[in-house]
């Protein structure tokens, strides 16, 4: 398992400037042929550093609202529930997790009653208090600098290198540290199926 690039690391720059930019214009820029980019941005697929190209809208010139920023703290088992509500809210753009059980997001309230959208959205049970700010711009410029690929094992969280392991399991791929972290993860993930099927 080959880790980035200086070049990879160039094309995933050039791909968040501008996600349409032809494979023959990043060619130029990389000094390789338009095939060998394409070849280069399979693998940061496969490894699952390219996630998918999408569209970055101004929501503001589509709809109206109130831009806003929501800190939640939410109940610890309840975090994954409220993370997957809030992803699927169409006024949603981003949600961010945080290891204290906090979650944030930054949206556009429709009608600007930020409690209305959470009892619509969640279940109020499951936050314990909330803090709304109110945005007057959102920027969203990610970039790929100051960054290396680290991929951590599924299993034991260490992280992989290049003699690491990969398995696919139902379409999802998975990274592993070590055969034996592998062989553990297929039989755990055997057992979850065989339990979910019951």
């Amino acid at each position: 398992m080959r880790t980035l690039d200086e070049t990879d690391f160039t094309i995933l720059r050039l791909l968040t400037e501008n996600a349409r930019r032809p494979y023959s214009e990043i060619a130029e820029h990389v000094d390789m042929s338009s095939p060998s980019v394409s070849e280069r941005i399979s693998r940061l697929q496969d490894l699952g550093v390219v996630r998918r190209f999408t569209v970055d809208l101004d929501r503001s010139k589509l709809s109206g609202g109130v831009p806003v920023l929501v800190d939640l703290s939410v109940q610890p088992e309840a975090v994954e529930r409220v993370r997957a509500s809030l992803s699927a809210a169409d006024s949603v753009e981003h949600v961010f997790t945080t290891a204290e059980a906090h979650i944030l997001f930054q949206g556009r309230i429709p009608d600007g009653t930020v409690r209305t959208f959470l009892t619509e959205t969640i279940e109020l049970e499951d936050i314990t208090e909330y803090n709304v700010i109110l945005l007057t711009d959102v920027d969203w410029t990610p970039h790929t600098g100051g960054t290396e690929l680290a991929l951590t094992c599924a299993q034991c969280g260490n992280t992989v290198d290049e003699d690491g392991e990969t398995v696919t399991l139902d379409e999802e791929r998975y990274y592993l540290c070590c055969p034996s972290c592998k062989q553990q993860f297929e039989q755990q993930y055997e057992r979850l199926r065989a339990d979910a099927v019951d």
